[in-house]
């Protein structure tokens, strides 16, 4: 039984004493960018983001002209998947890309979306019979605590009670754990509520783990969430010099990404910067190196982005700061979608989705739901814009020990890649 337990570092360990009891706990480092698609990518194949392809949590797709996030495809990720290397069966629920993979079982949040424009949790199984059994027993699966305001403990339970649910069904089981990431972001991992949080993703660890008697159990984490003070708007700057280009469109304005000359691609603390010429490269460069809350722009082939996905440029932030999407300069002329939680058509990761615009009354939220409800078509307009709000973020590596992420119930606590991760597993098994 592998748990994802997102978040997790050794500084927040001592909050989580179900855990910490699995064995000695290795501090692991990430790959660049420390983000959950391209850590969980590393982990299950063994590689670095040039190998495996997953360069971020979403790209700009050259050949669909369309940035696109949280595809979760197993067909995109090169190379040999853990599950695919395990002679024997395996259940992988809820991590990335184990979706249409060789897994024996797996289940993943799958929303419908009917004609009305309504959205209906669901999840996707295999076998199909799994997800609706799973789904009589434990309700329908809490889609709105998985992300969003109203993202909570209630989908980590979910998620804890299938675990056990499937637990013996196969000889490997792998576990996405997502409470921790949703105070970390709102809050930082200073504010007095994080030990809580902790103790609360620790306590449905410890369900798993009493239900997993007999079973060898291991933890791991995939990055550490820092403070933040500041949003670095890299698409505002690049518009204002001129390399990016809007469409004037009936919802909004919307980025044109075939005819701007610079567009970044937002991912936390990283951005993937396309520059669609050579000849303006130097002043997509010049543009950026001039922004405040930027650290530097990256060598690929020495961070391991070195993938024909990546951008022409690729730009870290500056500790402290993180890279925001929008990329329109006034707040009238937003696109409707920006004050929603929708993953997929933003251009870029929007961590605002975590909370609810001050701005919108609790009884204007009540009359959108009664709306939904009714089969109206309503448009959920209660993200804010204010990136202001935001604490935490990640996507660097590391700077101290007590923020590395954890490999927990390996044979010993010497510190290892991200890399390895696969090999600890395999090794557990036997193989």
């Amino acid at each position: 039984m592998v748990l994802n337990v997102v978040g997790l570092t050794a500084d927040l360990l001592q909050h989580a004493p179900r855990l910490a009891a699995l064995g000695p706990a290795a501090p692991l480092t990430p790959p660049l960018p420390a983000v959950t698609s391209t850590c969980e990518a590393t982990m299950v194949t063994g590689t670095l983001p040039r190998d495996h392809g997953i360069v971020a949590n979403g790209w700009y797709w050259r050949d669909l002209n369309q940035v696109m996030f949280w595809n979760p495809s197993n067909q995109l990720v090169t190379g040999e998947r853990i599950w695919d290397a395990h002679p024997g069966t395996s259940a992988v629920l809820f991590w990335r890309f184990g979706m249409a993979s060789g897994a024996t079982i797996s289940v993943a949040e799958r929303p419908a979306y009917p004609a009305d424009g309504r959205k209906i949790p669901d999840v996707y199984s295999s076998p199909p019979a799994l997800g609706a059994d799973l789904q009589r027993k434990h309700g329908r699966f809490p889609l709105f605590h998985f992300w969003g305001p109203t993202a909570s403990i209630e989908s980590t339970r979910w998620i804890a009670n299938a675990a056990i649910d499937v637990l013996g069904k196969t000889d490997l089981t792998m576990v996405y754990l997502p409470h921790l990431d949703y105070d970390l972001q709102r809050f930082g991992p200073d504010d007095a509520r994080i030990p809580a949080a902790v103790a609360a993703l620790d306590a449905e660890a410890g369900r798993i783990i009493d239900a997993a008697q007999g079973h060898k159990v291991m933890a791991v984490s995939e990055y550490h969430i820092e403070s933040v003070t500041g949003a670095v708007a890299v698409n505002r700057a690049l518009r204002s010099a001129g390399l990016l280009e809007v469409v004037d469109n009936p919802v909004g304005e919307l980025l044109d990404f075939w005819r701007s000359r610079a567009f970044a691609v937002c991912d936390h603390q990283i951005a993937h910067v396309y520059v669609r010429d050579a000849g303006d490269l130097a002043r997509a460069r010049a543009v950026i190196e001039q922004l405040d809350g930027v650290d530097r722009i990256l060598d690929k082939s020495e961070c391991g982005l070195d993938h024909e996905r990546s951008g022409e440029l690729v730009v870290l932030a500056r500790r402290g700061h993180w890279f925001s999407y929008p990329y329109w300069l006034d707040d009238a002329r937003a696109p409707d979608f920006a004050r929603t939680v929708d993953i997929h058509r933003k251009p870029g990761y929007d961590p605002c989705e975590l909370f609810f615009d001050p701005g919108v009354s609790k009884a204007g939220l009540g009359w959108r739901l009664i709306r939904k409800t009714l089969g109206f078509r309503t448009i959920f307009d209660v993200v804010p814009l204010d990136t202001n709000i935001v604490r935490g973020s990640h996507g660097r590596l590391p700077e101290s020990p007590g923020e590395h992420p954890v490999l927990i119930g390996a044979s010993d606590d010497r510190p290892r890649a991200m890399t390895e991760v696969r090999a600890e597993i395999l090794k557990a098994l036997g193989e």
